[in-house]
This record gives structure tokens, C-alpha cells and sequence, in this order.
């Protein structure tokens, strides 16, 4: 007997259980299926963002981070540290424990929220009478029927051709995630922001990191005054960064890892490392959703094809995150599993492409929001900039971190803020403002007029608009 269901929302991560919150709130019956399990077999709700990628990620960081401090920088302070040493089980172990906090909040929210929640794959049956036919395959068989379905089962790391992950000597982000030891040597192939974050949590511990990049500019998504900002400070703290880079023949054996790569001046290389992280993107995950069995369509990169509502070509399907088009983001699946969750309601739900911010948590951390100054420039967008340096920042002096700066992007005429990019510290909390601020339209005057605190970071943010008038204050 199928049980039945107003929403069945497939797949636990950051769109798809907020999309279930969200429609419970609104009153509907709601159903959550996920499959993630975590070493003792339960369930591990939170996806890729809370198992494999956000939330453990920013852990180790934040291990890797004291480390480097203590072992560089605390003398600074005064503070004398004797027989430092690195226990990487422990720090493992903290990461593991942050991830099952975030994995048991998640199932508290559903019970809060009288969510029923299945621990399970789940699959198109049919499509029958009002809704879909759902079988979750799991420690047992259930099968539900949903009015309307949320599909968000997000996305997989991509491998190289003919170099499959192994988790041991060639990493996804998982193995890199658990690696048991520091290796001497760890090789990347991929300059994006996975790659760079891991870089640089084994960087600080103590690896010699090397990062190849097929394309010829660093960071091309990003500012490329900010980019060049942040690679200089990459290559000042000794991650080597090579671009252009055509990778060749990859061997593995009990010694490590061997890549074989021609670099930029066409001269062949042979990289030994004891481990290979391959980090070139990521790739929507359909697998064994049984999407043919209804006739959900897919495009050519296997995402589920979606208008700007996030409606499938199925009526009462709908899919959002990791899984269809834009920006494979942990926050925007939210905003649009929320956008969903009204639109079935009714409501007009809505998410603003524009207004999304990225960042990479590196250090010094990376932000933006909006358009960069390459793509002004190509869409023939008249602008002003205004940029303004952490060196001249009294609170980035007192935290002894003064790398990067704030930059401001504006109509030439209007004078709308059309993007602000960050490099430095926190920049993944300074650039709120920004999209606050663009949300509602405003301009760099709008910023440069507000009271900041002082001494605070984000006064930085105050003098680059300030800035795209040339009139800073403290610069």
C-alpha cells in the first residue's frame, strides 16, 4: 500500500531539504527521501554540501588554519608554542563530528517540521492518477505517491577520462576529505575552488602542493584584478600553480601517483606525488532516478531541463540545485528549492541569478557578487571602479592579515553598484553587504553614505565605494 504524499521532495541536501521545510510550512503533507549513509549506515541527511564538501571542508580549514598560525605567526603575538605537533585522526575526527552535528540538525528539522523522512535511493515508478509513482530502495522497500515531486539530488565529482577515483591514491573531494596522514607531496589537477581549498588545507599542514590548470588564466570566472591579487598571494605562501597545462598519462602504484603533463612553454613534465586530488568539476546526478520511466527530459550534459521556474517538462515535476542549469552552489539550491516549495503554493517565489554570491575559502578568502570588470568591458557596459586595500584597514592591521582588497563596480551614469569583489580576510561575510545592497538597486554612493563601525573590516567596503568617487578617506 503507497503512502500518500501533497509533496515528495527526492534527495536530503541544502535545496532539498529546505524545499521540504519550506512546503511543510506552507501546509503540505511532505515526504524526503535521501540514500546518504554515514559510517555506521544511518541516515546522513545534508548531501554533498554537509558530507563531502561545504561543511567538512571548512573544518579542516579552520584546523589547518590554527595550525599555520602557531606554527608561523603566534610569535608575532608574543606567544612562544614549544613541540608543536599534528594529529591528523584527531582533526579527522572534529571534522567528523561537525558533519553528524549538521547531519542530526537536519533530521531534527524534519521531525520538527513533521517531515517523513525515508532513508533510501529514490526512483520513478509511473506517473498514475493525480501525482507519480516514487519507490525508495533502501533497508526497506517503500513506495509513495506525490502530488507534485522535488527533484534535487545534486551532483558528483567529475573524473578524467580513463582515471577513475579510487579514494586511495586518486581523490574526489571525499578522499580528500579523509586523507589519514599529510602527504609530502600532493598533486591537483584543477585550479577551481574545491581544488584551491584543498591545496590549501594540505598546504599548511605541511605537503608540498602542485596545482595544474588546463586553462591558460588563473581564476577566469573571477575579477581578474582580484584573481591576480590572490595569486600572488598563493605563490608568496608556496602553492605552486601551474596554467596551461595539458595533462597526459596518469600511472598510479603503491609508491603514489605519476602525471604526466606538457606545461605551458610545450616542455613534457613528469609529476610524482604520493596523492592525486582531481578536481574539474562536477556533473549532475540522475543515477538511477529512472527518469525514462515518466520521460523526464534531460539536456546534453545529463542536467534536467527546467524553465526559469524550475518546472521540468512534466507536469507537477520540478528540480533545482546541483542537478539542473546555473551555478552548482549550496545556496542557491536553497533559494530555489524555497522559490519551488511557494510556487507550488501558489506564491511567487524567486531567486535572483544576479544577486548570488560566490566565494572561495581560501586564505586570504575570495568573494563576489555581480559582474566582473572583463565582462563590463565585453558587454560594453560604461563604469567606474573604485578599489581600496586591506593594508590601509586599522582592524586588518590589528589581525595581521592585511592581503587583498575591496573593489566597487558602478554605472558610469546611474552609478548602481553592478558587482563588488573581495579578496582578503573574511571576505565570505563581507560580501552580505554587497548583495543586500544590490538587491535593492543601490548605488556606491548608497554605501559610501552609511556609518561603519570602527574599527571594523567592513569599512574597507565603505572607502571602496568611496573610492569609485576618488574620494577615500583613509588611502
Amino acid at each position: 500500500m503507497s503512502q500518500q504524499f501533497d509533496v515528495v521532495v527526492i534527495g536530503g541536501g541544502p535545496g532539498g531539504y529546505v524545499a521540504a521545510i519550506r512546503a511543510s510550512q506552507l501546509g503540505f503533507k511532505v515526504a524526503c527521501i535521501d540514500e546518504w549513509k554515514n559510517a555506521a549506515g544511518g541516515p546522513a541527511p545534508g548531501g554533498t554540501c554537509t558530507n563531502v564538501g561545504c561543511i567538512p571542508s571548512k573544518a579542516l580549514l579552520q584546523s589547518s588554519e590554527h595550525y599555520e598560525q602557531a606554527n608561523h605567526h603566534f610569535a608575532e603575538h608574543g606567544i612562544t608554542v614549544k613541540g608543536l605537533g599534528l594529529d591528523v585522526g584527531t582533526m579527522i575526527g572534529r571534522k567528523d563530528t561537525v558533519v553528524k552535528q549538521n547531519n542530526d540538525g537536519i533530521l531534527y528539522l524534519f521531525k520538527k517540521n513533521k517531515i517523513a523522512f525515508f532513508h533510501g535511493r529514490g526512483s520513478f515508478v509511473k506517473a498514475v492518477e493525480g501525482g507519480y509513482e516514487i519507490q525508495v530502495a533502501g533497508a526497506s522497500e517503500e513506495t509513495l505517491v506525490g502530488k507534485q515531486i522535488i527533484i534535487a539530488t545534486g551532483s558528483n565529482a567529475r573524473a578524467l577520462p580513463g582515471t577513475p577515483f579510487d579514494e586511495v591514491n586518486v581523490l574526489s573531494n571525499d578522499g580528500a576529505l579523509r586523507l589519514g596522514a599529510v602527504p609530502k607531496k600532493l598533486g591537483l589537477i584543477g585550479s577551481g575552488v574545491i581544488g584551491l581549498e584543498m591545496g590549501s588545507v594540505w598546504r599548511r599542514l605541511g605537503a608540498e602542493v602542485t596545482i595544474l590548470e588546463g586553462l591558460p588564466t588563473f581564476l577566469g570566472a573571477v575579477d581578474e584584478q582580484i584573481a591576480k591579487e590572490a595569486k600572488k598571494a598563493f605563490d608568496k605562501q608556496g602553492l605552486k600553480i601551474e596554467l596551461g597545462v595539458k595533462v597526459g598519462e596518469i600511472k598510479t602504484s603503491k609508491k603514489g601517483v605519476s602525471v604526466a603533463y606538457t606545461n605551458a612553454k610545450g616542455e613534457a613534465i613528469d609529476l610524482e606525488v604520493d596523492k592525486l586530488i582531481v578536481s574539474i568539476g562536477r556533473v549532475p546526478n540522475t543515477i538511477g532516478l529512472n527518469t525514462e520511466a515518466v520521460g523526464l527530459q534531460l539536456d546534453e550534459r545529463g542536467a534536467i531541463v527546467v524553465d526559469a521556474d524550475c518546472k521540468t517538462n512534466l507536469p507537477g515535476v520540478w528540480a533545482v540545485g546541483d542537478v539542473v542549469r546555473g551555478p552548482m552552489l549550496a545556496h542557491k539550491a536553497e533559494e530555489e528549492g524555497v522559490a519551488v516549495a511557494e510556487r507550488i503554493a501558489g506564491q511567487h517565489g524567486h531567486v535572483n541569478f544576479n544577486t548570488i554570491p560566490w566565494v572561495i575559502y581560501t586564505s586570504p578568502e575570495i568573494a563576489w557578487v555581480g559582474r566582473t570588470e572583463q565582462q563590463l568591458k565585453a558587454d560594453g557596459v560604461a563604469y567606474k571602479a573604485g578599489t581600496f586595500p586591506f593594508l590601509a584597514n586599522g582592524r586588518a592591521r590589528a589581525l595581521g592579515d592585511t592581503t587583498g582588497m575591496v573593489k566597487f563596480l558602478a554605472d558610469a551614469t546611474t552609478d548602481e553598484i553592478l558587482g563588488v569583489h573581495i579578496v582578503g580576510p573574511m571576505a565570505s561575510e563581507l560580501i552580505a553587504e554587497a548583495v543586500v545592497a544590490m538587491e535593492f538597486k543601490a548605488s556606491a554612493e548608497d554605501i559610501a553614505r552609511i556609518c561603519h563601525a570602527h574599527p571594523s573590516l567592513s569599512e574597507a567596503t565603505k572607502e571602496a565605494a568611496l573610492a569609485v568617487d576618488k574620494r577615500t578617506l583613509n588611502f
